[in-house]
């Protein structure tokens, strides 16, 4: 439905407006009806849309009927088709309640004005008893983002105010700009309010505002682009007017910046505004915001702004995905600490054979801390314009606490990330998770259970993607999923396999290697300080074959 605006009218001195294209106007045909008129006929120039409304009947006009009833119920909407060439002038046609149809069309052909004329009929017919008139000047103003996901900016007819999920889904999109496209900078891209490099700018979604129509419109109007106060502090909005060189580009909108007015170019139709996301989905944030453009005509002094019109386009934050280990490898990290020489060259060895990079964290960065899988998450953010890697960092902050911000990015046990896995693409009770589930670790609803951090499984739940699944980890003695579970990629079925660790499979085998005489071999050989039970040593645990059990 068209946006309406109700217009007054006066038989007093003609009126002028701004008409959008694409919005009605409601003209206010009785509010200016003189007291002894009883019936109304309206007439407008070409390019002029008019209908009557009267007993819940819209009559296209012209019609059969001449004259219409001053009846409650009963209005008059316009509507355009076409842009204005001039701007409508009050002072030309001043004397339009004496003007015939014939001059009413010579001033609109000649000079390009559109106009309406409501001519006012009392009881006895015949001669108006008053004449309102009415310029009208139409321009369009229409503010538009990648609604349809192509990866670039169009025109459409999707309502750019909804937003939609899914591949017949609708919606702009925007990414959090949390990469540091300068490798010299001292802070991500999204913590400061300038334009580095051209890279930082293809990271952002564009929003294109255009204008057109009589330029001279806007000395007495406004155009204000702003953004809900609640999302201010979620965005980023830069313009470099007409110019493309970076230290032109200012920070418009965002944080303390709530609007900004545009002054349209006399020579481009189009405003190129960049926008980057400054904060991911959570608890209390949808990733959903609105931006608008609003239409603002100016007063008599002494008097606010009026809002004449008013467009909307509304973005969503891209949410962190997070990668499935059955995905092919792009890189891999590996920490270098004293005792594990041998390990680290053989991941290297088997990196090298699948021609994938390796990266060794060494010991002056990770500091003892050889857990890299408990201390970062790989993931990514994906928008049409463009895709890039996003590191979870996780909040355990041990020795490797600064290795994901310095290296990778260009609590209890359980908020580490050796306790969070994503499977595969899955369909659960005909539900499709194209990017799979994620797996949380945490305990019993019980008294004293470990579980991992609200603020970091509230952000998983709020990108909505990857619904994660709470497992029960807490019997293990540090509590990760994935020290019970993992998937691997497959030739068939589904494209992969759950492993998942069985203690009773464990003593069949320490069975069958008890009976087949290896009883007295110790496990744990070649580790420092920890026991080193024989095989017929755990078997012969009751309590520990009990606990095994149960974990089972």
């Amino acid at each position: 439905m068209a946006q309406q605006r109700r217009v007054q009218l006066s038989t007093q001195r003609p009126t002028s407006t701004v008409c959008v294209l694409g919005t009605e106007l409601s003209l206010d045909v009785r509010g200016s009806a003189p007291k002894d008129a009883v019936a109304f006929h309206v007439q407008g120039t070409p390019g002029v849309k008019l209908y009557v409304v009267h007993e819940t009947q819209s009559v296209k006009l012209p019609s059969s009927v001449c004259r219409w009833p001053l009846a409650a119920g009963t209005e008059v909407l316009l509507a355009m088709d076409a842009l204005s060439k001039d701007v409508g002038d009050e002072k030309v046609g001043a004397g339009g309640h004496r003007q015939d149809t014939a001059l009413l069309c010579t001033l609109a052909s000649t000079r390009s004005f559109l106009q309406v004329r409501i001519s006012y009929f009392g009881e006895a017919g015949g001669v108006p008893v008053a004449r309102a008139m009415l310029y009208l000047t139409c321009v369009e103003v229409s503010l538009d983002a990648d609604t349809s996901r192509s990866g670039a900016v169009s025109r459409t007819l999707l309502d750019k105010a909804t937003w939609t999920w899914g591949p017949d889904g609708h919606g702009a999109i925007l990414l959090v700009n949390c990469d540091r496209d300068d490798p010299k900078a001292k802070m991500l891209d999204n913590c400061d309010t300038a334009i580095r490099s051209y890279a930082d700018l293809k990271d952002m979604s564009q929003m294109v505002l255009r204008t057109r129509g009589p330029r001279t419109i806007f000395t007495g109007h406004r155009l204000v682009l702003h953004v809900d106060f609640g999302n201010a502090e979620k965005v980023g909005v830069f313009y470099g007017g007409n110019s493309v060189a970076l230290e032109e580009y200012k920070h418009v909108l965002g944080g303390s910046k709530l609007a900004y007015a545009v002054k349209p170019s006399r020579h481009q139709e189009e405003s190129i505004f960049y926008v980057e996301g400054l904060a991911f989905p959570d608890l209390g944030f949808s990733g959903l915001v609105a931006f608008h453009v609003t239409l603002l005509e100016s007063p008599e002094k002494g008097f606010l702004e009026t809002p004449i019109f008013t467009d909307t386009v509304v973005f969503r934050v891209a949410p962190w995905i997070m990668t499935p280990n059955t995905a092919a490898p792009l890189e891999v990290f590996v920490c270098s600490v004293d005792d594990n020489e041998d390990f680290v060259a053989a991941v290297g060895a088997v990196a090298e054979k699948a021609k994938c990079p390796l990266t060794v964290c060494p010991l002056p960065e990770n500091r003892q801390d050889r857990w890299i899988q408990d201390e970062v998450e790989f993931g990514y953010v994906q928008a049409p314009h463009k895709t890039f890697p996003v590191v979870f960092d996780s909040p355990r902050d041990r020795g490797l606490k600064d290795f994901p911000v310095k290296s990778i990015l260009g609590a209890s046990s359980l908020d580490s990330f050796g306790n969070l896995e994503v499977s595969p693409p899955v369909t659960v009770r005909g539900k499709e998770y194209p990017l799979g589930r994620i797996l949380i670790g945490s305990s019993f609803p019980r008294f004293g259970g470990r579980r991992m951090a609200k603020a970091v499984k509230d952000f998983l739940i709020a990108q909505q993607v990857q619904a994660p699944v709470e497992l029960f980890s807490d019997w293990l003695h540090v509590g990760h999923v994935d020290e019970f579970l993992s998937f691997v990629p497959a030739p068939d079925r589904k494209g992969f396999r759950l492993l998942l660790a069985s203690p009773s499979a464990c003593y069949q085998l320490l069975k069958e290697k008890q009976e087949e005489g290896f009883g007295e071999a110790a496990m744990f050989e070649g580790l420092e300080k920890v026991p080193k039970p024989t095989i017929n040593e755990i078997l012969a645990n009751e309590s520990l074959r009990k606990f095994n059990n149960y974990v089972q």
